[in-house]
């Protein structure tokens, strides 16, 4: 029987691949579910897992961190949501990637490329040198990689927002908003590190800890005491603008 291990910072993400996975592979032994880069490390030591699924970006050691450290010892499976990680050489197979929102249809593609490894006795090829060319890709600007959705948690759901859908971010010390017309979840990404994956003037901070989108604002206009709120079209909530900030709307 085949054994994985599954590493995601989000403990929703590690659920719904684990469901999924019980899906479409049954016979598949998850061994161990992982929220770091060092516990997934150890698990793979300790279980010697066959296949590991492993985020690119996680605390402490990332999904390539893990996978150059464990050396071939099993087969990896990237998870991410940037798809400009998915250079050439996962396209010619040298390792698999799943795109978030991962799908059941995209995840039996990459099953059956791994049953027909694991039948056939087969590694990858040159698996460093497209370590290698990965951990560069990694380390190019970070302007050319954009958020095409979000997975944000809500209770024990994961809801997925289209990144033109979302009115703004709102970050707290653990959690970040994600709020549309509609709906909201929360994420544990910081609007720091948010920013990184966004177009330039895709969403406007207006705030330390606020970002909005500037299509989805109706007007801005100052309270009593001379701070700037921005109103959205379609939410009922305020936006309080921070002084650093206050510049978007100078013509005030």
């Amino acid at each position: 029987m085949p054994t994985a291990i599954i590493a995601d910072d989000e403990d929703l993400q590690r659920s719904d691949l684990q469901r999924m996975l019980h899906l479409v592979w049954p016979e598949l032994e998850i061994v161990a579910t992982c929220e770091d880069g060092g516990d997934a490390l150890d698990a793979i030591a300790k279980h010697q897992a066959d296949i590991a699924f492993l985020d690119i970006r996680m605390p402490e050691l990332s999904g390539l961190d893990v996978a150059r450290a464990s050396d071939g010892k099993c087969r990896v499976v990237f998870t991410t949501a940037y798809d400009n990680h998915a250079i050439e050489a996962f396209k010619l197979g040298a390792i698999d990637y799943l795109l978030k929102p991962i799908t059941e249809e995209r995840l039996q593609h990459t099953v059956s490329r791994i049953k027909e490894q694991l039948s056939a006795g087969t590694t990858p090829n040159d698996l460093m040198q497209v370590m290698a060319a990965l951990d560069q890709r990694l380390r190019e600007p970070q302007e050319t990689e954009r958020i095409r959705w979000i997975s944000a948690n809500s209770g024990n759901t994961i809801k997925l927002f289209s990144i033109e859908d979302i009115l703004f971010f709102e970050s707290d010390l653990r959690y970040t908003r994600v709020v549309s017309a509609e709906d909201e979840g929360h994420i544990r990404t910081s609007i720091k590190e948010l920013q990184k994956g966004l177009a330039p003037d895709q969403f406007w901070q207006i705030h330390r800890s606020t970002m909005v989108n500037p299509r989805a604002i109706a007007r801005a206009r100052r309270d009593e005491m001379g701070n700037i709120l921005v109103e959205l079209k379609n939410h009922p909530e305020q936006l309080k603008v921070s002084q650093t900030y206050a510049w978007r709307f100078k013509g005030m």
